[in-house]
């Protein structure tokens, strides 16, 4: 099922185009990354989404209603994470969530469950009495989370919910992200954090100029810069005239030699797996293995190679 659909979306600001014709697809039971640098789009196409902003042109599709972004009966299963702390800092925890879904037409008994279930699941159970004000910036974006997911919606978009926190709450958002998604929720993440994608995303779109320039898994991205992978293997004692025959081993491209580390990087194409052929090759030769690993291609790498920034320039 399309949780969220759109085609041909369009937002200009006077002679600026900040998204531009982009279409974009996120299945049930995603968690999507959206990256791109400032300028990119992204927040554009977010504050369209929630309803913020109204599209030139276009057509957005959320939980199988057209211009969903607008409607209540959409927005009642959505939960939005802002990037920007939106939380009442003279009130407490609880007090806070309560407010947030009694928004969305929570009362009673299923309110106070409510509370309960979203203070319990960002780790703020027992801070309930405490105020805003008084929470680490990482309580405060875990407030955010708590706030917005309390009545359990099928959908939550999160917008740079880890920025200028501690590595531990940050930790402890992932697992949170990660949790929810395994209870059923799709999720919409957006991150200056590259290794955050690479730990909890299943699908990630790139957006420069306001379009989507790539868009799939880490590796189906891998795959669009390069279609070669990099094998590295220390030895002992390698005799180099044994190089020209790795080089005629079926698929591998080149072979590099480090004489001071003695270590060989092979290189080869990704669609034929050699690697029992090469290991084999070591051991008919009497070549010890001291390590092996594949050198790895990160989505830093794919991501300068598409756009030609970094992700947080």
């Amino acid at each position: 099922m399309k949780v969220v659909n759109i085609e041909g979306l369009v937002k200009r600001f006077g002679d600026n185009i900040a998204v531009d014709n982009l279409d974009l697809v996120v299945e049930e039971g995603e968690i999507f990354g959206l990256l791109g640098p400032n300028g990119a789009g992204k927040s554009t196409t977010i504050n369209m989404l929630t309803g913020v902003l109204k599209p030139n042109h276009g057509k957005i599709t959320i939980l199988g209603k057209e211009s969903a972004g607008f409607s209540k009966e959409v927005k009642r299963q959505m939960g939005i994470v802002p990037q920007s702390i939106a939380v009442y800092m003279d009130l407490t925890a609880e007090e806070n969530v309560k407010l947030f879904a009694s928004l969305y037409g929570l009362k009673g008994e299923e309110l106070k469950k409510a509370v309960e279930y979203a203070l319990d699941f960002t780790g703020l159970l027992e801070h309930r009495k405490g105020k805003a004000k008084t929470f680490s910036g990482g309580m405060q974006r875990r407030l955010n989370i708590a706030c917005a997911i309390a009545h359990k919606p099928k959908l939550v978009i999160m917008d740079e919910p880890t920025v200028g926190i501690d590595p531990q709450s940050r930790n402890h958002i992932l697992e949170a992200v990660k949790r929810l998604n395994k209870e059923g929720c799709t999720v919409i993440y957006t991150t200056h954090y590259m290794e955050e994608v690479e730990e909890i995303c299943s699908k990630i779109a790139i957006v420069d100029h306001g379009k989507v320039i790539a868009e799939g898994t880490k590796e189906e991205l891998i795959s669009l810069v390069t279609d070669i992978q990099s094998l590295n293997i220390k030895v002992d004692n390698l005799n180099k005239e044994i190089l020209y025959d790795i080089n005629n081993i079926t698929g591998v491209v080149s072979v590099d030699y480090e004489d001071e580390e003695s270590l060989l990087t092979i290189n080869s194409k990704m669609e034929i797996n050699n690697l029992n052929k090469i290991i084999n090759y070591f051991a008919d030769n009497k070549l010890k293995i001291k390590d092996i690993g594949f050198k790895s291609i990160n989505l830093e790498t794919v991501f300068l190679n598409l756009t030609g920034r970094k992700l947080r320039d």
